[in-house]
């Protein structure tokens, strides 16, 4: 568990398939930025739920919860990607939740976990088209090294993604 000022990052349990599909995965503005789909009806969530809770396991990936609450508003993670480099696996909060620096809060958790973990560089990527998330990576200090084109495999839309690193060695 890692614990922000107003957040939580830990691991899903059975009963947040309701808030995460209230909050996120109902929500295709949730997913515009990202390569995976929403979750359009309550059984595919529940579904979703139960695939979440097993990915997680052994993995740095997390569900986001609101402190005050307890309610999981979102998703996050980190990989390593080769030797001591680590990567973000993705950030992602409901909607409600957006513009209340939520997001600074978790990239920051990410990169001292990372620290933690014996990273000495740090990947973040976002597309291009995602100015709040550009925004995060540049005030974070990381500088963009790559873009690379893609095409998102379930609706054929192309995308820049723009890839940032960050030196986590002092």
């Amino acid at each position: 568990m890692i614990e922000t000022k107003d957040l939580i990052l830990d691991k899903a349990r059975p009963e947040d398939w309701l808030p995460m599909y209230k909050n996120v995965w109902s929500r295709p503005e949730s997913f515009q930025y990202m390569v995976i789909e929403n979750s359009p009806d309550e059984a595919e969530a529940r579904s979703r739920m139960e695939r979440t809770i097993a990915f997680q396991q052994g993995r740095e990936s997390y569900t986001v919860y609101l402190k005050s609450t307890r309610e999981a508003i979102g998703f996050t993670g980190l990989a390593t990607l080769e030797g001591n480099t680590w990567e973000e696996t993705g950030i992602c909060i409901g909607p409600d939740f957006w513009g209340r620096g939520y997001g600074w809060q978790i990239l920051s958790a990410l990169l001292d976990r990372a620290k933690e973990l014996g990273a000495g560089e740090f990947v973040y990527s976002s597309w291009e088209d995602n100015t709040a998330s550009r925004r995060l990576a540049e005030k974070a200090g990381f500088r963009q090294y790559a873009a690379e084109e893609h095409v998102r495999e379930h609706d054929g839309r192309r995308y820049a993604l723009i890839k940032y690193r960050l030196s986590l060695r002092s």
